[in-house]
């Protein structure tokens, strides 16, 4: 009997070993709904690949290296000399190289691009949602770029690339570009309008210099930047402006680009945020003047998207953990996954998991279609989405924290990373109530995004009798917008969890969408996760979203 004290059992295996993408059911049957068809064996064999990776437990180890080496500043060289770099651990790079490698800085250059791009990052924001900060920066800048027809030139072959160069050199001669952003700056936060950084132009037309500060500075390691300033024009037009400024000059000099410090962050610790002054800084104008944030708002929007699909990855993997574990751990003398009240919860975590990655995916159909129509929808929902998705994240990662009990709260199981990492989206790229004021925004300026909205959500209609009251308690709280502002945030609410009825209702299987239009539109749940009808067919649920090793 010497030594059976220390005999394991009753511990789940680790999850790794398996295809991240093609274990989650609802996000396969998502590509498949939006792609066409002649596209869909290349992608799934694509998605698949990077599915694999992502499930590797080599893959995983690079991420557990990257959070626990995080990005450090190096200001000046040993002799003094201001270089303003950021070392990275080779673990992040590895996964930036493999990220890049799988066209998720390339939505923009394949048909049906964005669903299969949404995709990808759903399943690499598992693996480390750090290192996805560049990949959706870069993603999102090619829009702004297209201001510029000269700029998207020389940038956008390089910001699509598969290839990541990671050395500091002039972008002619690059193979590939990362892009980052700096807007906030320390007066205005969200407020864009408050910036005080200063361009002021130079003889070349179009070429500006920069002096001011960015609070914040997306992936400041980047090659290029796009940034907010307020033009001091000759012309006197000026005004908040859109500049691109680039990490390296033409001749190979650096540019003035000077890191005071990166932020210490409660999670995205494999990631570097960092506080920029300028100073003379060399700066090429993007758009017009005065048009800085209609330049930048197509950017904004890219990367409010990734917000959501990065917070529809963070609750896939947190579900598939607790799923998981839940399978393979016996109490009280069988499987937890077969307790009436743990399935309750992990149905209930699976249920908000798959209404997250189902709108997210629409959102990106509708990017890829490029219709009226689709873009009307995308104004509206987009924000809505992005209200509520987000805010969703943090409580469910909480609670399939909670489903590994002690284990949970333990670093090796990775939950407390995805707890850490689970806030963060609902901050980046405004907050809630920007969110929340932007549907009403939408709402009173823009009639043919209502219009588009409702065209969407009624192809559903009469398929469920609670998705058709849910549609009008919102037609009823929309004929009453006395002291909107004051409830915006309900109202996003309710175009949030009114379009993932809808959709749920249309494509997920009847066991989901009936259990989603119980507990989200008919009153039917409670307030904690783990409070469904205990009449719905839970088990089905639960071994939907099973990831099967």
């Amino acid at each position: 009997m010497a030594g059976s004290t220390h005999t394991v059992t009753n511990q789940p295996p680790p999850l790794t070993g398996y295809d991240v993408f093609g274990t989650d059911q609802a996000l396969a049957d998502a590509v498949a709904r939006h792609l066409d068809p002649e596209l869909l064996d290349e992608a799934r064999a694509e998605l698949s690949g990077l599915g694999r990776a992502a499930g590797s437990a080599q893959v995983q180890e690079w991420a557990v290296q990257a959070e626990e080496n995080p990005p450090r500043l190096h200001t000046h060289d040993r002799y003094g000399n201001r270089v303003d770099e950021v070392d990275f651990h080779p673990a992040w790079h590895r996964l930036l190289g493999k990220g890049v490698g799988a066209g998720l800085t390339a939505a923009w250059t394949r048909p049906g691009g964005h669903v299969r791009r949404a995709a990808g990052f759903v399943v690499w924001t598992q693996v480390d949602a750090g290192n996805c900060c560049p990949l959706s920066m870069t993603h999102a800048a090619v829009p702004a770029l297209r201001a510029d027809p000269e700029l998207a030139a020389e940038w956008e072959p390089r910001l699509t690339s598969t290839i990541y160069d990671r050395e500091l050199r002039p972008a002619r001669l690059k193979a590939g570009a990362l892009f980052g952003m700096g807007m906030t700056e320390k007066q205005g936060g969200s407020d864009v309008r408050a910036n005080t950084t200063v361009a002021t132009p130079l003889a070349e037309a179009g070429t500006y210099t920069l002096t001011g500060h960015k609070w914040f500075c997306s992936a400041p390691m980047s090659d290029g930047f796009l940034v907010l300033a307020q033009a001091a024009s000759a012309e006197g037009e000026g005004g908040l402006t859109c500049f691109l400024v680039p990490r390296v000059l033409e001749d190979g000099s650096r540019n003035v680009f000077r890191l005071q410090r990166l932020k210490e962050k409660l999670g995205n610790r494999s990631n570097a945020s960092g506080e920029v002054e300028f100073d003379g800084t060399w700066a090429r104008r993007v758009g017009a003047e005065g048009r800085g944030v209609r330049t930048i708002i197509d950017m904004v929007a890219a990367t409010r998207l990734d917000c959501v699909l990065g917070s529809a990855g963070l609750m896939r993997q947190a579900v598939a953990q607790a799923v998981h574990h839940c399978t393979h751990r016996t109490a009280f003398g069988g499987a937890l996954v077969d307790k009436p009240l743990m399935r309750n919860v992990l149905a209930d975590l699976a249920l908000e998991s798959e209404a997250a990655t189902t709108l997210a995916l629409r959102l990106a159909a509708a990017c890829d279609d490029g219709g009226e129509q689709e873009r009307a929808l995308l104004r509206i929902a987009l924000p809505a989405a992005k209200y509520w998705v987000t805010k969703r994240c943090t409580p469910l990662v909480v609670e399939a924290a909670e489903c590994l009990g002690g284990n949970g709260y333990v670093e090796e199981s990775g939950l407390p990373r995805l707890v850490r990492e689970s806030p963060l989206n609902s901050i980046w790229e405004g907050a809630g109530n920007v969110q929340a004021l932007d549907v009403l925004r939408v709402l009173r300026r823009e009639p043919q995004a209502l219009d588009a909205y409702l065209r969407e959500v009624g192809k559903a209609r009469g398929a469920d009798h609670r998705l058709d009251a849910a549609i009008k308690g919102l037609l009823t709280e929309l004929a009453d917008l006395d002291g909107v502002e004051g409830r915006a945030r309900r109202l996003a609410e309710r175009f949030a969890l009114v379009l993932q009825g809808a959709l749920l209702v249309r494509f997920a299987p009847p066991e989901v969408a009936d259990a989603f239009c119980a507990a989200r539109l008919g009153g039917d749940g409670g307030a904690a996760f783990g409070t469904l009808p205990h009449s719905l067919d839970l088990a089905a649920i639960v071994e939907r979203a099973a990831p099967r090793v």
